[in-house]
């Protein structure tokens, strides 16, 4: 085609877009398309537009604020931003991070003063997960507007310091009143932000929350995109129709060693990215004195030479002067060369990137919020370390940029023109205007009419129901041949039923429901789906069928462990986030649990969360036949690594609804800052009935269920059993009664809360000498049952070593060091020897180390139960 009939198109095409509108012309193309299909012709596939800005300049609604006071209060909190991370390193190597808040300042300022909104009566609030990396930004804006002191500034890094320090990064646990969302750990806060709008949606679909506004805005920065959790569910934030939805992505085209895409664009790459997955696209990548340039670029030569120009080389440009750009950019073309040469060099080198322009900034948050059906991108197009100095902005070493030169402060102070006098600018005092200045009247005003300041965390929330004194009386009086999954689910759906406590349970499961057992949920309360159940199902005609209802309150997640576990999350702090107290119940392979996703479940303890996380087929000996990645003997173990996560391994039934019931107060009564995992396997068997006056024992990680009296040769042992490996345990009493030995039964739930109970005890004696020194509980109960010590599990032996210190006499430990393997479970315990006889074997063999019996007794008993001394050892490599 020539010319003269691309010209004739175009025209043609402008003649409808003027007589019909945007509308008819997306019809008429899309006829077009379809047509030239149906002719043979494959028409390339895009998922992307030009490399400009998606707004049109005639489209930009007008900004509502003063951009003369807007640009000094931004420069005031960029300069205390800066200031904050190089006192912090003048005398000391604390770290932090200056460029990422120096490329993103226009990002959060413009959101800051015209589209975050705080909690009120009246409007939901807006939940805002910050980039973790521009945490100074965000202290330095709470500074100047008085919610932070110069000391708490001057202790950043330094939480430790007189009057209070601030977290490096944003962290909960560290500032309770303060953030929300760890984020750092990059790739959390993006899923976790789908997930949070997606349970915003829930609870109101659920009527637990009024529909009454609230948006998730999350802003993220460029090489976040790598990790696959930051892209792992944008199709889920598409089918949910998540409106209440708001990323921010910070293209500032660098990651902590380099460019993010050298030789590509990031840009392009995520807009067909989020394109193609259904999200509201809106790129911001050329600044206000872009747009006279383009309006005059009539044949589109500079909007194909922008698409062209690699990431890398826009890199290049940014650390150069305008006449490198002029060369380089421009001078490909004699006609892109006259598109610029009005401008001197130095205006070159000033043609700004989009997210440095607040009107840009402003038209596309304007569009995402108010943009309905769909969640919305905003891609922005920044200079890393932007203001900083030409020894770092833009440079592959800015990520890492703690100090600034004097010469380097003089010149951040006079290009945002900060009021700091030369004499002071060596000292990079903190600076914040006068209270009553037009900075600061400006500054209150505008967080005023959004509703208070953000960030600011608050627990206020309604009261959890009590639970009735007898509403686990059922499970408490035992029950016929179960397993502790399925009396896992019988907790929950007691619960569930309760008329008053019910709707806060939220049980998630990703697609594993009918393998736990808990498909007569799926008809007691149903699937939760945002659009309700538009098929027959197929077991329809059955009486546990597949239900999904706009109300369900089941969150089945699918094959996502990260997205169940994001789930988890926001369900167990909408207490906090909404005021609403939830109670999540997330059951799943225990195996897939935390090796998979520990890093989030660090990140709930971080924030506070609250809920029971249900490790089901647990045990590396439970889930027979499965195999080797299947079979968990270390999540105890890992779980153990998080400080404030409560851990259980019960054997019976009415220990698991003993340990929620307590679970329950802890977190929702008594407001204690834990969260629960709980262990459950799928070996059925008889539940016995709670004994009496057990309660304690059970919540504090052991207690007696049988005593025998010591025989007339006095060979007595005490025998520990937890989770799935009780059964062993109670099994190698009766074979040791054949050997004239009796035996003290242990159920250990907890081994974990009994070791930091002793830690604590340690801990208390060490500081207090001259006090009558504590006692651990697990020493004071075995006082009085004479004997060694076997404990046994279906996890490794490190979990229970933990205790040895603190147990004065012969103790042997039974674990399941080694890969799983498929085969039975008895084959298994005898493989990792925990069943019975090995038990028998543990029990002789300490008698034999404390003297009572010799070498030759056990030696019999190896044979008489059949045991090969030559077999493998499971631990082998």
């Amino acid at each position: 085609m020539d010319s003269v009939e691309v010209r004739e198109w175009l025209e043609s095409l402008d003649y409808v877009l003027e007589e019909h509108g945007p509308g008819t012309v997306k019809k008429l193309l899309s006829e077009l398309q379809v047509y030239a299909y149906q002719a043979g012709v494959r028409v390339p596939f895009t998922a992307n537009t030009p490399y400009i800005n998606t707004i049109p300049v005639a489209d930009q609604p007008t900004f509502p604020g003063d951009r003369e006071m807007e640009r000094r209060i931004k420069s005031i909190i960029r300069w205390n931003a800066m200031a904050m991370v190089a006192r912090a390193n003048r005398d000391t190597n604390v770290g932090g991070h200056i460029s990422t808040f120096a490329s993103s300042a226009t990002l959060t300022e413009v959101a800051f003063n015209h589209f975050l909104r705080a909690r009120t009566e009246d409007y939901g609030g807006d939940q805002v997960y910050f980039q973790g990396h521009a945490s100074p930004g965000v202290y330095a804006r709470a500074f100047v507007e008085g919610r932070l002191t110069e000391q708490n500034l001057d202790n950043f890094r330094r939480e430790l310091g007189e009057g209070g320090g601030l977290s490096s990064y944003p962290h909960p646990r560290l500032m309770p009143d303060f953030w929300s969302f760890p984020t750092v750990s990059m790739g959390l806060g993006p899923i976790c932000s789908i997930y949070h709008a997606r349970f915003a949606k829930y609870l109101e679909n659920r009527d637990l929350k009024p529909k009454n506004g609230g948006k998730i805005w999350s802003f993220i920065g460029d090489g976040e995109s790598d990790e696959p959790e930051t892209l792992g569910a944008i199709g889920l934030a598409v089918r949910e129709k998540l409106d209440n939805l708001v990323w921010v992505v910070n293209c500032n085209l660098q990651r902590l060693d380099g460019p993010v895409r050298g030789n590509g664009k990031i840009i392009q790459e995520l807009e067909g990215t989020f394109r193609g997955a259904g999200w509201n696209v809106i790129k911001v990548i050329w600044g206000s004195n872009w747009d006279a340039i383009l309006e005059n670029d009539d044949d589109n030569l500079l909007v194909r030479r922008m698409g062209e120009v690699v990431d890398g080389q826009f890199q290049k440009y940014s650390v150069e002067d305008g006449g490198y750009t002029r060369e380089h950019f421009f001078g490909t073309d004699p006609d892109l060369l006259k598109l610029v040469e009005h401008l001197s060099d130095e205006q070159i080198h000033g043609l700004k990137r989009g997210g440095h322009d607040p009107e840009k900034v402003y038209a596309a948050y304007h569009a995402a919020a108010n943009h309905t059906g769909a969640p919305s991108v905003i891609i922005a197009h920044t200079i890393k370390g932007y203001g900083v100095g030409d020894a770092a902005e833009g440079r592959n070493s800015t990520h890492g940029q703690k100090k600034m030169d004097e010469d380097a402060v003089r010149e951040f102070r006079s290009r945002f023109h900060v009021p700091i006098s030369d004499e002071d600018v060596a000292d990079i005092p903190f600076y914040r205007p006068d209270a009553d200045s037009p900075e600061m009247e400006y500054l209150h005003a505008r967080r005023k009419e959004l509703g208070g300041y953000i960030p600011t965390r608050t627990e206020t929330c309604s009261e959890l129901p009590a639970l009735p004194d007898d509403i686990f009386n059922r499970i408490y009086e035992g029950s016929r041949e179960i397993s502790t999954t399925g009396a896992a689910i019988d907790v929950m759906r007691t619960l569930i039923r309760d008329k008053e406590f019910g709707k806060y349970v939220v049980p998630i499961v990703p697609d594993e429901a009918r393998t736990f057992g808990m498909d007569p949920l799926f008809r007691q309360c149903g699937i939760y789906a945002s659009g309700g159940q538009k098929y027959d199902p197929v077991d329809s005609d059955q009486l546990l069928y597949y239900k999904e209802s706009i109300d369900g309150q089941i969150l089945e997640e699918g094959i996502t462990e990260a997205g169940s576990m994001a789930s988890f999350v926001a369900a167990g702090t909408a207490y906090a986030n909404w005021g609403i107290p939830m109670v999540p119940f997330y059951i799943y392979y225990s195996m897939f649990g935390h090796q998979r996703v520990g890093d989030m479940v660090w990140m709930a303890g971080d924030m506070f969360c609250r809920g029971f996380m249900l490790g089901g087929t647990a045990g590396r000996t439970t889930l027979n036949g499965e195999g080797l990645q299947h079979q968990d003997g270390h999540s105890h173990l890992l779980k153990s690594t998080v400080p404030n996560l409560v851990t259980y391994d019960p054997s019976y039934a009415y220990e698991l609804a003993v340990i929620v019931e307590d679970g329950i107060d802890r977190m929702y009564h008594r407001n204690e800052k834990v969260f629960y995992y709980i262990s459950v396997s799928n070996e059925n068997y008889e539940m016995p009935a709670l004994p009496e006056g057990a309660k304690e024992g059970i919540v504090k990680g052991m207690h007696c269920i049988d005593s025998e009296d010591v025989g007339a040769e006095g060979l007595h042992v005490n025998l520990l059993g937890s989770g799935a490996i009780m059964n062993s345990v109670v099994a190698a009493r009766e074979t040791l009664k054949k050997y004239g030995v009796s035996s003290d039964l242990w159920s250990v739930t907890s081994y974990n809360e009994l070791r930091r109970d002793c830690l604590e005890c340690e801990r208390w004696n060490l500081l207090h000498p001259t006090e009558d020194p504590k006692t651990p509980y697990v020493a004071s109960v075995l006082e009085g049952h004479d004997g060694p010590v076997i404990a046994s599990s279906d996890y490794m032996k490190a979990h229970l070593d933990l205790l040895d210190k603190w147990i004065p006499r012969t103790t042997i430990t039974l674990g399941t060091d080694g890969y799983g393997m498929s085969e039975t479970r008895e084959m298994l315990r005898e493989y990792f020897e925990v069943d019975s006889n090995f038990v028998t074997i543990a029990a002789l063999t300490a008698l034999m180390r404390d003297g009572k019996i010799g070498s030759d007794v056990v030696a019999k008993a190896i044979t008489d139960l059949g045991i090969d001394s030559d077999k493998i050892n499971p631990m082998g490599i």
